[in-house]
């Protein structure tokens, strides 16, 4: 009877209040409302808008923000229905279902219903005062009235969508959804709606994950009073009282936790990031690195990054196997972690080459064993195959051809690429040796998939980007799209892992010196992906081998990617595409640098434009003039055959793109000279 009393003490004076119209006006308007805007959690979604990651907030809550329309109307429906069915209509405070409270507690000898309108119960909550109290009642009460003349009905429900409890630190629909359904709010059952209904009402004593008779039996009542509203049918009700009760809670989704916390660390300020990943993929290629490791010891790690070569878009990134402090060290994001990336620089140093006029794809080499000062290179097996075609050396990562191009063009030519392409290194103490076309430089995965792409989109490397905001950066040309296409061509032409299905993938793989790290990087006329292992602490893991291990994984990533590879692209028409036979002279077979310094005094040799050079190209073309050698002379342009069997000294080129280019001029007997100019 204390109760009811004070329940009629209360409607009371809410009537004396409404007939001093005045004096509630002036009550109302000096209300000091507590902050409107709850703090909510920092969330990570996919290119589609789909939540990859939520954080929680400062004191541990999850609450996750999102407009009411954004949750299935069924269940605001319900909610409205069930605890305030004049929501649309009051002012705040609903004197009608209050008085009606209060006639029931007079009736029954106790409190039956509260009387509390939804506006009521987001005052309690935005200022977690209690509900039992006539103190707290006035008060909710009066921060309800003024919230009403300060928001929409709309912003009021998105306040209760946000703050409803729902049992330890969940709070607000979205959260719940997670939670206990492992879904967003976007479409619910009838079940699903009415238990999100019935917890807030005693979010502890209804939680499903230990109380779920009682979870129940207030989800029944809340279908019961659906199906007198005529929001549901009697049959869907009765079905929605067979679902079974979620009993436990589900992990909020932590999908590409290390890009998450890259995109939170880069921009902390920002609320919702969102990034150019493909939720679908990413989950896919988490799953196979688990899988990779599963039965390969406890400290073996596993990194992949796939991106679409033509936007640079990163369309999943694992960092690790995963993300926990295990053996494996997974909250290390080895995307990012600067490796050896063994034998997959080749690639790069080879359409160097081409572009200087230095090989060929079908150009023979020596494998032999030689020596620069002291760096004596040797192959990975140790043996050497004598004469073979640039073809074959890079399909078979031969070390002595690629150490030998190297030494021909300098180690700062790789070096210079690599920053033109926006790859990121770290050199070993010392001037740069030519043991960095052999891993002897540490890069991230990522970069290296940028480096790949670069080859992929025809030589122009462009930044990879894994924010789906801002616009993409401008590419810069590393080599010709003729040395991109050969060195493609090359790579499309190496045998698949045993297994793995016969395609056109352009791949290279790479295991480090002391077997620390395992490669394997491929693309096709649309996707380019990386696979990385080792360990994360860099110590060896004897046997590892990058065809043996990478590779698998890598046509493994492409099938979970798509059902069938995009074509490769055809041959630009600039492209030398003969034999060893038809090939210029000097072309035939690599000359090392030590041979071209014991050249005659007679010959040839550029005398304009000098090497360095810089040219405006006049509208026919270009003018060139060769010093010594015999003729009849050969001008190539980037590797390209330009001017043939010309007997002048001087001739004018017909080039007309702008940019670097270097200009070759091949004698009667073969000999060679070249120049490495700017035309403007």
């Amino acid at each position: 009877m204390i109760r009811a009393r004070a329940f009629f003490a209360l409607a009371a004076g809410l009537w004396l209040a409404a007939m001093a119209r005045d004096g509630v006006d002036r009550w109302v308007a000096e209300t000091v409302l507590p902050p409107l805007v709850p703090e909510t959690s920092v969330i990570v979604e996919d290119r589609e808008g789909r939540l990859l990651r939520a954080y929680t907030v400062a004191d541990g809550l999850w609450r996750l923000a999102l407009p009411p329309d954004a949750v299935d109307p069924v269940f605001v429906e319900m909610l409205i229905a069930y605890e305030d069915g004049r929501f649309r209509d009051h002012g705040g405070v609903d004197l009608r279902a209050m008085a009606r409270a209060v006639a029931q507690a007079v009736w029954n000898g106790g409190v039956v219903s509260g009387g509390s309108t939804l506006t009521m119960q987001v005052a309690r909550l935005l200022e977690d005062s209690g509900t039992g109290q006539l103190e707290g009642k006035l008060r909710q009460m009066r921060v309800a009235l003024a919230l009403e003349r300060r928001l929409s009905k709309e912003d009021i429900l998105g306040l209760y969508l946000l703050l409803a409890p729902y049992g330890g630190n969940i709070e607000g629909v979205r959260a719940a959804t997670l939670a206990y359904f492992g879904k967003e709010p976007w479409r619910l059952t009838p079940a699903e709606a009415a238990l999100l209904v019935a917890i807030p009402q005693s979010p502890e004593s209804r939680r499903p994950d230990r109380h779920p008779e009682a979870a129940a039996d207030a989800r029944a009542r809340v279908l019961a009073r659906a199906v007198a509203k005529g929001i549901v049918t009697e049959d869907h009700a009765q079905a929605a009282e067979r679902e079974v009760v979620p009993v436990a809670r589900r992990a909020v989704p932590a999908i590409a936790p290390h890009l998450a916390d890259r995109a939170r660390r880069d921009a902390p300020l920002v609320q919702v990031h969102r990034l150019t990943i493909d939720r679908g993929l990413q989950v896919a290629l988490e799953q196979l690195a688990a899988e990779t490791v599963q039965h390969q010891g406890e400290r073996l790690q596993v990194a992949l990054v796939v991106a679409d070569h033509a936007t640079g878009e990163i369309l999943a990134s694992v960092g690790s196997a995963a993300f926990r402090a295990d053996a494996r060290q997974g909250f290390i994001d080895m995307t990012q972690a600067l490796r050896s990336p063994g034998s997959t620089l080749k690639p790069l140093v080879y359409a160097l080459a081409f572009d200087e006029g230095l090989a060929h794809p079908e150009t023979m080499m020596e494998d032999r064993p030689v020596r620069f000062g002291t760096y004596a290179p040797q192959n990975f097996d140790r043996l050497y195959r004598g004469t073979v075609r640039v073809r074959e050396a890079l399909q078979m990562s031969l070390n002595i051809p690629v150490v030998e191009l190297t030494e021909a063009m300098g180690p700062a030519r790789v070096l210079v690429a690599l920053d033109r392409a926006g790859v990121g290194y770290r050199l070993p103490p010392g001037e740069p040796g030519l043991a960095i076309s052999l891993g002897g430089i540490g890069v991230s995965l990522q970069d290296m998939v940028q480096l790949y792409a670069g080859l992929a989109r025809g030589g122009v490397a462009l930044p990879l980007r894994w924010r789906l905001e801002g616009a993409a950066a401008e590419g810069a040309r590393v080599v010709t799209r003729s040395a991109a296409w050969q060195v493609g061509d090359i790579l499309a032409g190496l045998a698949p892992p045993p297994g793995s299905p016969s395609n056109r993938l352009a791949y290279k793989t790479g295991t480090s010196y002391g077997h620390r790290d395992a490669w394997a990087i491929g693309y096709d006329g649309q996707h380019v992906v990386g696979v990385w292992l080792g360990r994360a602490d860099g110590t060896p893991v004897p046997g590892v081998f990058g065809a043996d291990l990478a590779a698998p994984v890598l046509f493994q990533a492409f099938a979970r990617l798509k059902p069938a590879l995009e074509p490769q692209p055809s041959a630009p028409p600039e492209t030398l595409l003969v034999a060893n036979a038809q090939l210029p002279q000097p072309l035939q077979r690599f000359r090392p640098r030590g041979a071209a310094l014991e050249a005659d005094r007679d010959a040839p040799a550029v005398a304009f434009p000098p090497d360095g050079a810089e040219v405006e190209r006049l509208p026919e073309g270009v003018m060139v003039r060769v010093d010594g050698g015999k003729a009849p002379f050969t001008w190539l342009a980037d590797g390209a055959p330009v001017v043939t069997g010309e007997r002048a000294r001087e001739v004018v080129l017909p080039l007309t793109e702008v940019g670097f280019l270097t200009l070759s001029v091949i004698d009667a007997e073969g000999r060679s000279a070249r120049a490495r100019v700017r035309l403007r």
